[in-house]
């Protein structure tokens, strides 16, 4: 018995990649052990590193800048999005005017690392005696290049969907327009959300370059509590609270986007009512 794209493993096969996961599982088990009975040797587990954690002020500092962080976090998603809806719409054109001009914007700022971007949104002002937001800043450069990155996991979703969807609205007389919005979208949007989710949850992490800016995002925050030196300079102590932080909130994401896609295959894929074309463009959607 095989499937389509491979043959089924056998008995052997199956043993085989049960004692490798198992390898493998010892194998990380055992880095784990090693990464904190080093961290044990070295004094990061005293008491006096982890002193100032039990602090209400220190508490609302890592609060502080985990707002800062979800907060251009948020900016950024929305208008990524909107960046990405815009320019994959105009890369999807049929009209070279608007083609053209955004896949050199699409193209252009995938191509620049996000740092560079970041750096451009906040020196360049200065420069020239304008004063720019460090927010915005970081904003502008995580806008730029994940809105980027999803316009082209929008045109990809979009231009999966099979053509034969396409031209059997064109043959019933829908205009492009139409076509994009009541038969290619929602049906591209069940493969492309795994992507866009994913591609959310890298700019969510991003936000931990407006670091170089001094923004005062978590990590921001973080290096400036664990540089204490009263309490031991408890760097290590720090970081593994803004990485479990961090870990907390792209997990929710994760947990997000599996709801939302479990939710999503359980509509139905075919329309359970036929509307006539006249109904159509008039303004009347399927259900």
């Amino acid at each position: 018995m095989s499937s389509v794209l491979y043959d089924l493993p056998g008995p052997r096969a199956r043993l085989r990649n049960r004692i490798l996961g198992v390898v493998s599982i010892a194998a990380i088990v055992a880095l784990v052990a090693f990464i904190i009975y080093k961290f044990n040797q070295t004094g990061q587990f005293e008491p006096r590193k982890w002193e100032q954690f039990q602090y209400a002020s220190v508490q609302r500092e890592l609060l502080t800048g985990l707002w800062a962080t979800l907060k251009a976090a948020g900016l950024a998603t929305v208008l990524a999005l909107l960046f990405g809806a815009v320019f994959a719409g105009a890369r999807l054109s049929d009209r070279w005017i608007l083609r053209t001009p955004a896949t050199f914007v699409v193209e252009l700022f995938r191509a620049i690392p996000l740092l560079i971007l970041i750096f451009f949104g906040y020196y360049v002002p200065l420069q020239y005696g304008w004063s720019i937001d460090k927010l915005w800043a970081l904003v502008i450069g995580l806008t730029l290049y994940n809105g980027s990155v999803l316009a082209e996991i929008f045109r990809a979703g979009i231009n999966a969907v099979p053509y034969g969807q396409t031209e059997g609205a064109y043959a019933i007389g829908l205009r492009k327009n139409q076509v994009l919005r009541l038969i290619l979208l929602p049906q591209a949007f069940r493969s492309m959300l795994p992507a866009i989710v994913s591609q959310l949850v890298v700019l969510l992490k991003d936000t931990a370059l407006g670091f170089i800016i001094t923004y005062p995002e978590l990590l921001f925050v973080g290096k400036q509590i664990g540089g204490r030196l009263p309490f031991g300079l408890p760097y290590v102590p720090t970081y593994l609270i803004v990485a479990a932080i961090y870990i907390s909130i792209c997990g929710l994401l994760s947990i997000l986007a599996w709801w939302l896609q479990k939710r999503m295959s359980r509509l139905p894929r075919t329309a359970g009512k036929v509307v006539r074309t006249e109904d159509i463009n008039a303004g009347a959607t399927p259900i």
